[in-house]
């Protein structure tokens, strides 16, 4: 792994890559295609932690889930499809 982890900063909101066989379910509960959701590219530093701590490549496509603080709900749940770059 890399010297710097920027998953662990504090700024820096929970990614978790999103199991294959969920990735349907989820998008069928939101009413929406891949194609309308937000993009995260492949070369982003949370994606290329990602891979290292699978230890594998992840390709374009997969859904990766970002976890955020929130002042009311107690943590906001938003979904980005990884794309080339």
């Amino acid at each position: 792994m890399s010297d710097i982890n920027v998953l662990e900063h504090e700024d820096v909101p929970e990614h978790h890559l999103v199991d294959v066989k969920d990735e349907e379910k989820i998008l069928n509960q939101y009413k929406i295609g891949k194609d309308q959701l937000p993009k995260i590219r492949k070369t982003d530093p949370c994606v290329k932690i990602l891979e290292e701590y699978f230890d594998m490549e992840i390709e374009e496509g997969r859904l990766v889930r970002i976890v955020r603080p929130h002042s009311v709900s107690g943590v906001s749940v938003a979904y980005r499809v990884v794309v080339r770059g």
